[in-house]
């Protein structure tokens, strides 16, 4: 049985049974491995933009004997997939901004697909996509995994509630405030915004919302 990272294996957890994938930016194509291993999912398309990906991709059903039920594809993000092919995509271990021009290209994902997504930069540029867009976010979790706090959230169409600018960096209060590693992810975006904060006027007020937040965990804390 593949072993994944903490951050992957977060990923792979919140694929439904039973669920028919594809997977993103896929790399070596671990998590779709894992996932017809358990028998979470009985068939994966795992895509890459790179050759190279794919390749150690394919290296790697091969050792595991799994590439009658994983298909490789050479693509960018969701393009030249159908459609309603498939019900849950996974996009990980890439910028917001990316994951941002993907889904853009790719409305149909709005129409009854899960979408499992784990930013590594831009959240708050993706979470404003996917609230303008026709999106609604479901669930957030942070996962540790080598001394970073990663986020990952779970998204369907539909209509989104209003969130402050604070929350678009962060992830909405209600799902994520009390998430165990809330606390340490929400002082180190305090510290960046403390650095910027002398110099432009947006990180300024940023910095007064997670202040506030602060202090709201702090009292709860101490009740």
């Amino acid at each position: 049985m593949i072993r994944l990272s903490a951050r992957l294996a977060a990923v792979a957890a919140l694929v439904p049974a039973g669920a028919s994938v594809v997977d993103v930016g896929t790399d070596h194509a671990m998590v779709p491995v894992w996932l017809v291993q358990t028998g979470v999912s009985a068939h994966v398309l795992a895509t890459d933009i790179r050759p190279g990906p794919l390749q150690s991709a394919a290296a790697l059903l091969e050792r595991t004997g799994t590439g009658d039920r994983i298909h490789l594809m050479q693509t960018d993000g969701l393009a030249g997939i159908a459609p309603g092919a498939y019900d849950t995509v996974i996009i990980a271990g890439m910028g917001g901004e990316t994951m941002v021009s993907i889904l853009s290209a790719a409305p149909w994902t709005r129409s009854g697909v899960l979408l499992i997504l784990e930013p590594q930069s831009k959240q708050a540029e993706l979470r404003r996509f996917l609230v303008e867009s026709g999106y609604a976010i479901s669930t957030e979790r942070l996962v540790a995994d080598a001394g970073r706090i990663y986020p990952i959230l779970t998204a369907r169409g539909g209509v989104s509630p209003e969130y402050s600018q604070a929350e678009l960096h962060l992830g909405r209060l209600e799902q994520i405030g009390t998430d165990p590693l809330f606390g340490r992810y929400l002082d180190a975006a305090r510290a960046q915004a403390a650095k910027a904060a002398p110099f432009d006027a947006a990180a300024a007020k940023l910095l007064e919302e997670y202040d506030e937040i602060r202090r709201g965990l702090d009292h709860d804390h101490s009740c």
